[in-house]
């Protein structure tokens, strides 16, 4: 990937962007740009974890795989965010793995120079500190979610929150995969897939999904959505997707 090095002057990751210009700056010389192609794994479960990454485009989920090879979505990054928070948190490894849903482009750095910044103090350790706070939001509602809400109104919550990260309206993606990170049968994903399609909401043909009706799809989706957004907004000064700033 050729270097550009506008995305240095203006960094696309809106975590990277939210710092004062001084910090970010002294990050710069520390920072690569990188591919971030389909399905690449960033981080393995009880692996050390040696880079962080700050997504741009790409999107990248965050998995617990079962003893029986099942896996869950846990969390999902973007240009909101970064890829290896247990290394600003005193460890270097977790008991999840990171790997890239859709092929994009990150800032990559060394674990040891963000953790040695992040120890400074200052405006780089509070901005972390929210994030991961907004993250650890995001988490206790998708746990609530799981358990008290329809898998239609799960699969318009996430559907939403890709289409947030990626800040476009199509995207690709497969069935089998969405239950995978749903945590689900394919079968349920298909019916509750259907369900969206022929109400307009979305469509769906060979792995590529494009949502028609965000509106629809928005009423459609468990309050959990806008909830993770207001939260983000609250503790960053930004959402995961500037579009959501007309729901406030």
């Amino acid at each position: 990937m050729s270097l550009d090095k506008s995305l240095f002057q203006q960094p696309p990751n809106k975590l990277l962007a939210s710092l004062p210009a001084s910090d970010y700056e002294r990050l710069v010389p520390h920072l690569k740009l990188v591919p971030l192609p389909l399905h690449q794994i960033l981080y393995e479960a009880a692996e050390p974890i040696a880079q962080v990454y700050f997504p741009d485009k790409a999107v990248v989920s965050i998995v617990t795989t079962m003893e029986d090879g099942s896996t869950a979505e846990v969390g999902i990054v973007s240009n909101e965010g970064m890829v290896g928070i247990p290394v600003i948190l005193g460890d270097n490894t977790t008991t999840t793995t990171g790997f890239v849903q859709i092929s994009g482009a990150a800032m990559q750095i060394n674990a040891d120079v963000l953790k040695a910044e992040f120890n400074r103090g200052g405006a780089i350790q509070s901005v972390l500190l929210h994030y991961v706070q907004a993250v650890y939001s995001e988490l206790a509602q998708g746990a609530a979610c799981n358990r008290l809400h329809t898998l239609e109104e799960r699969l318009a919550r996430w559907l939403l929150t890709v289409s947030d990260r990626l800040e476009s309206e199509d995207f690709p993606l497969t069935q089998e995969f969405i239950s995978q990170m749903l945590g689900v049968r394919r079968s349920g994903v298909t019916v509750a897939a259907s369900t969206l399609s022929r109400a307009g909401m979305i469509s769906y043909q060979r792995g590529h999904i494009s949502i028609l009706n965000r509106e629809d799809l928005e009423a459609t989706s468990c309050e959990c959505h806008q909830v993770i957004q207001k939260e983000f907004a609250r503790l960053l000064g930004f959402m995961p997707s500037n579009r959501a700033r007309k729901f406030f």
